[in-house]
């Protein structure tokens, strides 16, 4: 007889949508039990545009510079090296801007030819006949040298700050040499489920200060060196030698740098950081991007639930903590962490300044690991899901976010100064500087056929969900283009300047990616299952559905091809959801031929242009996925599921390797279902005695180009 742990029930469990409760509880501090921050009541600018915009009437992207992280000689685009860190073994690759139409070789003709996997609710990492995965790193796993072997008995926070996080999102490797032998994966760790992690847990009040310590060093961001194995798409990390980049950001210890024009301002000052400059730990990181120059972006996001006692906090402070999601009618909110029992700054009554340091994009150097992590102001502060980065034709630098909160906004940032290819260190100085000056937008959207949305999800006579749009200065430098808020107010109170001016209410905009080929921008709108409801705003074109549980992907097209202009058309290529269902849309390909999808939350793409899409709470019933499409051709909306992942459990990542040979996901909050603990696993995976988050990479076993 199995001595193996009886796997919990599915059904019963399930609290917000599609998310079990102990994730809602974990994840976001029981963010949909909070009122909806979002209390302002923008209306469109033109919900009636004279004439149609159709797919035919956009107009196209043109050429624009391409991110290509290469590796060996399959490499697409050019690369060039930059100086390695003192006394390291390798030069890394630093990868700059690359013509894409110049030829590509080894990344294959672009066409998905892989036969889909059909939805499961098994507890495995399933992917199509002719792939292969392993898993490359685990929660607890050594990152530093020295490490001490993981002992789950015995967690302590100086063990955990040498070891793998846990609950690991955003996935990026950066090539460490020209023959594509070596790499460094940079992986974010977002939240800590105490019920999954502490044997014998009986309750957040309950853990000692270790523990909640050990949590802390579970927060942050990893950098891990890997190899190649056997000249494969498989990947492993590094296990012998100095491995001089392998690094741990955590909550607890690693110092910040603000920069930005609201770096120093009152807002971001404390009793222990007079001058506002200089902030320790990073919190929730989410979903992020490489940059162009070759550092890694990551997102604050559900930074509220670490704060208690805002109850207590100045007055004209609690208008815009409640804006943000920090609870301020009791000094403990739903969710709350209890982290001030080990550290007396997330205690607001005492230093209310403290939330206003979290919320930013953050910007870390791989390459450089004695160098200071960078919290860019300039960017703004809300709950970023992440950040991806395009050059424009006029070398400025475009960097997309999305604000994950039901009803809230996408943004975008331009650079004042323009990026430097090549691989000097002139250049390099210029390019790590390229996010602390520039002017920040937020989106706000008009509609064709707002008169005939009804929220069922039904299209409009045109044929389309479409639309126009404009980008509103927010800020520029120190000057604010918001009235009665300064630069820094509106770089610290973002959401209350995206409300001042109007900006449009979404459906959870998560992360936001340019396509390096085209130039469009493809946003992954997750869900918003208070849409419609008495009291919320009703579906529009760009949010076609009320109740809207499954999601939709939104295209933009920036005018004239320039990620720099203030003006874009956009449209919804995929309505989600079962594509039996007559709500669901996918570019108006058959739908008895594509993948059902729901909950889309991270989009990226491989070096042949293709769109692929991880989901996080999956509505159909099955396990999350990834997925992938073409966006342009007749192929465009045949979208195929690639893999699921096990019970539980959310796909986070993805990245696609330059030479689209391998295909990275997160294993995020495995067997993450109410009931479940240490003790009594609701998933075993990986290695069949508890659940632990882990990344994954997947490759064709004949060495092929991944999807062709």
């Amino acid at each position: 007889m199995s001595d193996r742990p009886r796997l919990l029930p599915l059904l019963g469990t399930t609290r917000h949508g599609s998310r079990d409760a102990m994730t809602c509880l974990y994840r976001c501090g029981n963010a949909c039990d909070h009122p909806v921050p979002n209390t302002s009541d923008n209306t469109y600018f033109g919900d009636l545009v004279e004439g149609e915009v159709t797919r035919r009437g956009v107009v196209r992207a043109g050429a624009v510079g391409a991110l290509v992280l290469g590796f060996g000689g399959a490499a697409a685009g050019a690369l060039a090296g930059a100086a390695p860190a003192a006394a390291a073994p390798a030069t890394p690759v630093v990868p700059e801007v690359a013509d894409p139409t110049a030829p590509q070789r080894g990344v294959g003709n672009g066409a998905l030819t892989f036969k889909p996997i059909p939805p499961n609710q098994l507890d495995t990492l399933v992917v199509p006949n002719g792939y292969d995965h392993s898993v490359v790193i685990r929660w607890g796993d050594p990152v530093l040298p020295g490490a001490p072997r993981f002992d789950l008995h015995g967690q302590t926070a100086a063990a955990q700050a040498k070891q793998f996080g846990y609950n690991n999102d955003f996935v990026g490797v950066l090539p460490l040499d020209r023959r594509g032998r070596r790499a460094l994966l940079v992986v974010n760790h977002e939240y800590t489920n105490e019920d999954l992690m502490f044997p014998g847990f009986t309750g957040l009040d309950n853990l000692t200060v270790e523990q909640l310590r050990t949590a802390m060093a579970a927060h942050g961001m990893s950098v891990v060196e890997l190899e190649r194995v056997d000249g494969t798409g498989q990947w492993r990390p590094v296990g012998q030698g100095r491995r001089p980049y392998n690094r741990r950001v955590t909550a607890l210890a690693t110092k910040f740098e603000l920069t930005g024009p609201a770096a120093g301002s009152a807002w971001l000052r404390t009793a222990a950081d007079p001058k506002g400059r200089t902030v320790v730990g990073t919190l929730n990181n989410c979903a992020g991007g490489v940059t162009p120059w070759g550092t890694v972006l990551s997102g604050e996001e559900n930074f509220n639930q670490y704060f208690v006692g805002a109850d207590a906090a100045p007055a004209e402070l609690k208008p815009k903590f409640d804006r943000y999601g920090i609870t301020t009618a009791a000094r403990y909110p739903s969710g709350s962490r209890k982290w001030e029992r080990a550290d007396e700054r997330f205690d607001l009554a005492k230093h209310p300044n403290e939330a206003h340091r979290f919320g930013w994009i953050v910007e870390i150097d791989p390459f450089d690991p004695e160098s200071r992590p960078r919290k860019h102001t300039a960017l703004g502060r809300f709950k970023h899901e992440g950040a991806n980065v395009i050059v424009a034709r006029d070398k400025r630098v475009v960097a997309y976010m999305g604000d994950d909160e039901r009803f809230d906004y996408l943004y975008k940032f331009v650079s004042d100064k323009k990026f430097m290819p090549g691989d000097s260190w002139v250049a390099r100085k210029n390019n790590l500087t390229l996010l602390e000056s520039g002017t920040l937008y937020v989106a706000q959207f008009a509609q064709t056929s707002a008169a005939e949305i009804d929220g069922s999800g039904k299209l409009p006579a045109d044929g389309a969900f479409n639309g126009t749009g404009r980008w509103i200065r927010l800020v520029s430098g120190n000057r604010s283009y918001v009235d009665g808020m300064t630069a820094a107010d509106v770089l610290t109170f973002t959401r209350l300047a995206g409300d001042k001016v109007g900006a449009t209410k979404m459906d959870r905009p998560e992360d936001v990616e340019p396509s390096l080929l085209t130039g469009k921008v493809y946003v992954a709108l997750t869900n918003n299952t208070d849409r419609g409801k008495a009291g919320k705003p009703a579906a529009d074109e760009i949010n076609p559905r009320n109740l809207n549980k499954h999601g939709q992907i939104l295209e933009l097209v920036e005018d004239r091809g320039d990620n720099t202009a203030e003006s874009f058309t956009w449209s919804l290529p995929i309505v989600a959801g079962d594509p039996a269902d007559p709500s669901t849309y996918f570019a108006g390909y058959d739908k008895t031929k594509v993948s059902p999808i729901s909950c889309p939350d991270n989009v990226a793409f491989d070096a042949t242009g293709n769109l692929w899409i991880s989901t996080d709470g999956n509505a159909l019933g099955s396990n999350d996925g990834l997925f992938a499409t073409a966006v342009e051709g007749p192929e465009r909306g045949h979208l195929k599921q690639f893999l699921t992942v096990p019970l539980g459990a959310e796909t986070c990542g993805p990245f696609i390797t330059g030479d689209n040979r391998s295909v990275f996901v997160a294993v995020q909050h495995p067997g993450e279902i109410t009931g479940a603990s240490v003790e009594k696993p609701a998933s075993t995976w990986p290695d069949g005695d508890y659940a632990k988050p882990g990344v994954v990479v997947t490759w064709r076993l004949d060495g092929g180009p991944i999807g062709s």
